[in-house]
């Protein structure tokens, strides 16, 4: 399976999984400028821009540990972007879907608030 099969597998697991916790997925795929963001999920207040990452083993790391600074900043820019663009008075939190393993053994966990928007 190439890389991009499986990160729409990936993030069409992430969404489900949102999805069983009552949020409503907004965006997938959205992008602004070089930045792109794999979903924008909502739930009341609360706005969740998720990063989801699938690795086949934690050999060289866990999966979040993958969301450099620079791919935290793109996030940064295009949750504010969405957020003003649609008038939105919501928490906005970032959060990265860990995905580690290979179809059908895979463990997938949810990882709220995994960087914050400032220093």
């Amino acid at each position: 399976m190439n890389t991009t099969i499986r990160g729409r597998i990936g993030e069409g697991l992430a969404a489900e999984s949102y999805q069983k916790q009552g949020f409503i997925i907004l965006k997938r795929n959205y992008r602004f400028g070089r930045a792109e963001v794999d979903i924008i999920a909502q739930k009341g207040n609360i706005l969740a821009i998720v990063e989801v990452k699938w690795r086949s083993n934690t050999y060289f790391g866990d999966p979040q540990s993958f969301v450099s600074k620079k791919q935290q900043r793109s996030l940064i820019t295009a949750a504010n972007h969405y957020v003003n663009s649609n008038h939105l008075d919501v928490n906005v939190r970032f959060d990265v879907v860990s995905i580690v393993g290979q179809q059908p053994k895979i463990d997938i966990q949810i990882i709220e608030n995994a960087f914050y928007p400032f220093p």
